[in-house]
């Protein structure tokens, strides 16, 4: 056999096994997929279904690329990818009263979006609630403001958790937004076991990048290995961490900085929670990853690429993975926040459109598509039905969803796989040489980098280098103001009140009997899931469980690094 027909012979296999079960168990969209102008798509091409490719050819490609759904994941994490079922669609909402993000949630499911994704304000991100000195100002400006259980009833209130899955974007107090969750959705009827979703929880690249914690890297990342081992044996469904390069990439890194300093957060997560005793094949299928898609088209394709394989490979043979879920990396997709311009706002559509293409070209299995109003203010309504009707348009009428990994064999695409692979790998060997991503993180090796870049970039940016248009080429003399989103000074009142009307109707000696019960879990090994629940259904509030976390640990500051 020659090494075309092996490569040919691997395919029907592929399809015979992979794809049947695959299909078996979500059927195709469509029973036949062609062009607009009728020309039949295959499920998958390789280099035997266009050239004559020789036997070093052929190996290279089984072992770096192979088939979607295969080990080592290059050019997909599912066999049949969108012709089977389209990535999720999601648009970030999240402002004002949580009255005011249902009402934002529920239009945007209305109008197509198939996943909920929530944004919380500042205070409830450094674990303080509404009511504190620290909280003011910023009340609802950044994202819906949370403070206690009741807020989070009133958040999900009419919204069936047992058939949306939800996504939230929140780190140093997820822990009690994950059990304020829970709580809701018991209150619903719906057990924890049949929640699906996602909490971004990744507090490591907190210190790298977003600089939004309550304690330090190790007690924060002690609470991140609790929630694994909790969601793991209750929550089967449930993404209890997605690690984010978004921020690292929205903090100034290059591409393969992103790439890098996340999958090593990921691992630092895996290689903790093997020293707590887990199996890793037990929480390893709910880790989820959270990518940045910049301009560089080409790049960001070649990241996602890029990442699954790494990703692949280190799993099993550092961390010993076994079930091909394991190793499976799955990954969320946002346009990104910091390639938008306040001048010329609706060139960020254009901007946007592109990196979304980039996405789902790359094979992410989520995405969240910004809006053009975002260097302004939270968007509006008309701004974030634009986002979401540019992924509807990619995926109803553009045709990148005939067939899988598209861009596959690409002599650019695949050099640039390889280099990503390459450079990220040195990277992620300089990181085990300081003992770890914990270790490397207070000695402020991935915050150097970072801002070394993000210096370059803005050196490229200011001497004309590096063109922004509408910025520092084909500029306007005049910007016409656009609508923006306005928040309610007078929600600070109402969320005071509301918090205020909780304390008065709880059990004090109850709230405090629990918040005693957090403290002695946080100092001893006891998981913290379990009293922090319990902690959030007496309606104890978010402040008060993160002022245990201070007094245990100590608040966190950072040693300044040049």
């Amino acid at each position: 056999m020659n090494a075309k027909e092996r490569l040919k012979a691997a395919q029907e296999e592929w399809r015979k096994i992979d794809l049947a079960r695959a299909t078996q168990k979500s059927a195709l969209r469509r029973a036949e997929f062609h062009t607009d102008s009728g020309i039949p798509i295959p499920d998958l091409l390789t280099p035997a279904d266009v050239s004559d490719p020789s036997d070093a050819e052929v190996e290279k490609y089984l072992r770096d690329v192979g088939f979607p759904g295969q080990f080592p994941y290059t050019r997909g994490p599912q066999p049949s990818m969108y012709r089977g079922r389209l990535w999720t669609m999601r648009q970030f909402a999240g402002f004002g009263t949580p009255e005011d993000t249902n009402q934002r949630f529920k239009y945007l499911l209305e109008h197509g979006m198939t996943g909920l994704s929530t944004a919380f304000d500042m205070p409830a991100l450094m674990g303080y609630d509404a009511d504190h000195p620290m909280s003011r100002g910023e009340v609802g400006r950044e994202g819906v403001a949370v403070s206690t259980l009741k807020d989070f009833e009133v958040l999900f209130s009419g919204i069936p958790l047992d058939r949306v899955t939800t996504s939230m974007t929140i780190n140093a107090s997820a822990i009690f937004a994950l059990c304020a969750y829970v709580a809701v959705a018991e209150k619903q009827g719906v057990s924890q076991d049949k929640l699906g979703g996602t909490i971004q929880n990744d507090v490591l690249k907190e210190y790298i990048a977003q600089k939004e914690w309550v304690v330090g890297p190790r007690p924060a990342t002690r609470i991140v290995v609790d929630m694994i081992e909790y969601t793991a044996k209750h929550m089967p469904k449930w993404h209890p961490v997605s690690i984010s390069g978004y921020h690292i990439r929205e903090a100034g890194a290059t591409a393969i900085q992103e790439l890098a300093f996340t999958l090593a957060d990921g691992f630092g997560y895996v290689e903790e929670c093997v020293k707590r005793g887990m199996d890793v094949d037990d929480f390893a299928p709910r880790l989820s990853f959270f990518w940045d898609v910049h301009n560089d088209f080409f790049e960001e394709i070649a990241k996602f690429r890029a990442a699954r394989r790494i990703y692949a490979r280190v799993m099993r043979d550092r961390f010993g993975a076994k079930k091909a879920i394991s190793v499976t990396l799955r990954t969320h997709a946002q346009t990104a926040g910091v390639a938008l311009t306040a001048q010329q706002p609706y060139n960020n559509v254009v901007r946007v459109a592109l990196q979304a293409l980039a996405a789902v070209l790359g094979g992410t299995q989520s995405l969240h598509t910004n809006s053009l109003d975002e260097t302004y203010a939270l968007p509006t309504e008309e701004a974030v039905t634009i986002a979401l009707r540019t992924q509807q348009i990619l995926a109803h009428e553009s045709g990148v969803d005939r067939v899988v990994d598209p861009l596959a064999g690409s002599y650019f695409v695949e050099y640039l796989t390889d280099e990503t692979e390459k450079r990220a790998m040195e990277i992620l060997a300089r990181i085990d040489r300081y003992g770890g991503i914990i270790r490397a993180i207070e000695e402020g090796y991935p915050q150097r980098e970072i801002a070394e870049s993000a210096y370059q970039w803005q050196r490229e940016v200011d001497s004309g280098e590096r063109k922004i248009v509408g910025v520092n080429a084909f500029r306007k003399e005049r910007d016409e103001p656009i609508p923006t989103l306005k928040i309610d000074d007078e929600l600070v009142h109402k969320q005071v009140e509301r918090l205020n009307a909780v304390k008065r109707s709880r059990s004090l000696r109850g709230a405090q009997e629990k918040l005693r019960a957090v403290e002695d879990a946080c100092r001893s090994d006891k998981n913290l899931m379990y009293p922090v629940l319990e902690a959030v259904k007496g309606y104890c509030t978010l402040g008060e469980v993160c002022d245990v976390f201070r007094k245990v640990w100590g608040a966190y500051r950072e040693k300044g690094t040049f």
